[in-house]
């Protein structure tokens, strides 16, 4: 019953010995989702063990290459290594062309099939649904390259059977996956016998939103409102506050504020710039604000746990 995310690159446009261009996989009950793809990202999975044969779907947020250059040496290693199922890759239009170009270029053909999904725009867009897990996209703000956020969210569970009531109660299985739906059980002499007595709450719904390279832009506090885990973007520190509204980019401090803002329960602030050797003082200025708030430090997993009411 995993949640589950493992940073693999932390950095912004320029790699450091110690910290990647940005990529996440996100573990939602054992569906694992590669979240951009910067250079040096199957190296990453390598090394923290992330099972490279798991991911089925790649989530691509913009076009810039600290976010892209990794994807064709790992859509070649999937190849090596005898790939055979489908691949889906969310991304902007252009996504498609750049991938089909290295590919033709390189005379690589591929012995799995890649389907492309576009998906910026101005609203909420659904990518990915099954009856667990729901994925969707939002705007960001990052100058003229559209980019996009993502949230994951688990599905509402149905409620827990209690078997030693239902033995008491003599429940025929027949009636049982209505009760798991919340109904409550008639018995032959007409007595009702509550759903609270045959079943305990389901465990509350998991989620996690991503938010790299953006300006500070609080109209996504609602969106992303309430999420266990954000991570957001924290490139610069509040005295280069300057900087990072020219580049459309954030300081930890507004990191913070955005959390705030969307009362979500942790932080992971990332995406740094390669000046910074110690990110002590993107963690204080955080936390001043928003005290739940962690480093997406290369190699890292964060984990929301199971919760019921």
């Amino acid at each position: 019953m995993k949640f589950e995310v493992t940073i693999l690159g932390s950095n912004s446009a320029l790699p450091t010995t110690k910290r990647f261009p940005t990529a996440q996989v996100l573990n939602v009950l054992e569906r694992f989702f590669l979240i951009d793809c910067g250079e040096g990202t199957q190296i990453q999975m390598k090394r923290f063990r992330v099972p490279m044969s798991r991911i089925n779907h790649i989530l691509i947020s913009h076009m810039h290459g600290d976010h892209i250059f990794g994807l064709i040496g790992l859509l070649s290693t999937f190849s090596l290594q005898g790939r055979k199922s489908d691949l889906h890759i969310y991304g902007h239009s252009k996504l498609e062309r750049f991938i089909q170009f290295q590919l033709e270029l390189l005379e690589t053909k591929l012995d799995y099939q890649i389907f492309y999904h576009t998906i910026f725009g101005t609203e909420i867009q659904t990518l990915f649904e099954d009856d667990s897990v729901i994925v969707q996209s939002f705007p960001l703000k990052h100058g003229a390259m559209p980019c996009a956020g993502f949230l994951f969210k688990e599905k509402e569970r149905l409620r827990t059977l209690q078997s030693d009531m239902l033995t008491f109660y003599n429940v025929p299985v027949k009636n049982r996956h209505a009760i798991k739906q919340g109904a409550d059980f008639i018995r032959e002499n007409g007595e009702v016998i509550s759903n609270k007595k045959l079943t305990k709450a389901p465990p509350k719904v998991r989620s996690y939103a991503f938010c790299t390279d953006t300006a500070y832009l609080p109209k996504i506090a609602p969106i992303i409102e309430g999420v266990d885990l954000l991570y957001h973007e924290a490139t610069f520190l509040k005295s280069e506050e300057k900087r990072a509204k020219k580049t459309y980019h954030s300081t930890a401090e507004q990191a913070a504020k955005i959390a705030e803002e969307a009362n979500v329960k942790k932080l992971l602030i990332g995406h740094f710039s390669a000046r910074f050797e110690d990110l002590k003082e993107h963690l204080k200025e955080a936390k001043d604000i928003f005290p739940n708030s962690a480093l997406a430090e290369d190699g890292k997993k964060f984990s929301v746990e199971l919760d019921r009411e």
